[in-house]
């Protein structure tokens, strides 16, 4: 029917169609995030906690160990509590040594209870003078009362001074963390321990030959 036809009225019909609705908008395929493996974690962690290192002017002199081979004695004292744990921290030592080139027949392994006990036998290996060094590992786990406060300073303070009471270098390979998890991911620090002893062992013999030279 034409406008005319209705008496002059627009044809509305169309009005009365009800619209399609509108197609929900797609979003882009995005590629899945994959989830970080456990190894990918543990990586992540070594490198957020590597040893650093200083920039020294060209003007000064620098007395610096380093962590080489030697034939002198290497002793590692290492705790039994959180085995899993500390079995790993020693496998890490012994790499470590192996790679820097210190023979197996020059170490001495101690295994003591826990890290409450390695201060005492740290300081029973520095005091025989047999050693170049002593290597303490150990692991102190978060629990939910004090006593991983009381071991971890005293583990802490402990190897300290038996390394200042003899002039034994005594590296800290204690694992201080809140859950196992963290552990697992820092058991490297094993080889960190060596290398640390091993560094300030050079470097005091450095020292006691450039006072003798000096004298």
């Amino acid at each position: 029917m034409t406008e005319q036809q209705r008496g002059g009225w627009p044809d509305r019909s169309a009005e009365n169609v009800v619209a399609p609705e509108p197609e929900p908008e797609v979003e882009p395929d995005l590629e899945p995030v994959p989830e970080e493996e456990p190894e990918a974690e543990a990586e992540a962690a070594a490198a957020e906690h590597a040893a650093g290192d200083v920039d020294i002017p060209d003007d000064v002199d620098v007395l610096e160990g380093e962590a080489g081979p030697t034939r002198r004695l290497v002793a590692i004292v290492v705790g039994k509590f959180n085995g899993e744990i500390t079995t790993k921290l020693l496998e890490s030592a012994l790499s470590e040594l192996d790679a820097i080139g210190v023979a197996r027949s020059q170490l001495t392994v101690v295994p003591v209870p826990g890290a409450f006990e390695l201060p005492l036998a740290a300081m029973a290996l520095a005091k025989t003078r047999r050693y170049l060094c002593v290597v303490a590992l150990g692991c102190v786990i978060r629990g939910e009362t004090p006593h991983f406060d009381f071991v971890a300073s005293e583990a802490a303070s402990g190897l300290q001074l038996a390394g200042l009471e003899t002039g034994i270098p005594v590296s800290f390979g204690v694992l201080t963390v809140e859950t196992k998890e963290q552990a697992e991911a820092r058991v490297g620090k094993g080889g960190e321990a060596v290398r640390a002893a091993l560094e300030m062992a050079d470097l005091f013999s450095q020292l006691r030959t450039s006072t003798v030279a000096a004298g």
